[in-house]
């Protein structure tokens, strides 16, 4: 007796998860059809979502990953201390210096640095919970083929060992008789 691909799909999920193939949410579906035709569930979320940032996307991604480096902090020390020396050597010397004491000038750009930079790192951190979404689902449904592989194996042996301990009566009877 042969049964159409969708029945087998249908069964094996009725078999395995104890849930009717219609009553499964999409994900934990498209896991059965795969086990079904012996396909990998398994891929590269990295690539894939890598391949759908935009320009802007990626570049946000590299300020934030410079912003959040040792390299950016110790240019960003040397910047200020380049400013710092400049302007105090500018009032000693001549008195007149382009940013004076408290550094206004100083404070308006690092404002702006902290005013740009903010927002740039929170996409960023939000395309990461976005990725890290992606991957748990992913390992969801490896987990889930990985569980249900293993059932059938279970299952397989389980008929193994029957057939066997069912051979192994029947010689008895058949020894004993």
């Amino acid at each position: 007796m042969t049964t159409a691909p969708k029945d087998a799909v249908k069964l094996l999920a009725q078999r395995i998860l104890d849930t009717g193939y219609d009553d499964l949410p999409a994900r934990e579906r498209h896991v059965i059809e795969r086990v079904a035709k012996k396909l990998a569930v398994s891929r590269n979320i990295n690539k894939e979502f890598d391949t759908s940032l935009s320009f802007g996307e990626r570049l946000s991604d590299r300020i934030a990953a410079f912003g959040g480096s040792w390299s950016f902090i110790i240019l960003f020390g040397v910047a200020i201390a380049c400013w710092i020396t400049l302007n105090t050597s500018l009032i000693l010397n001549w008195g007149q210096p382009f940013d004076p004491y408290p550094f206004i000038l100083l404070n308006l750009f690092l404002s702006l640095v902290a005013a740009i930079q903010a927002p740039i790192i929170m996409m960023s951190q939000n395309r990461q919970a976005a990725r890290d979404r992606l991957e748990a689902g992913h390992d969801y449904e490896v987990n889930l083929k990985a569980e249900i592989e293993i059932m059938a194996l279970h299952e397989k042996l389980d008929e193994l060992r029957h057939k066997d301990l069912a051979q192994l009566i029947k010689a008895l009877d058949r020894s004993g008789r």
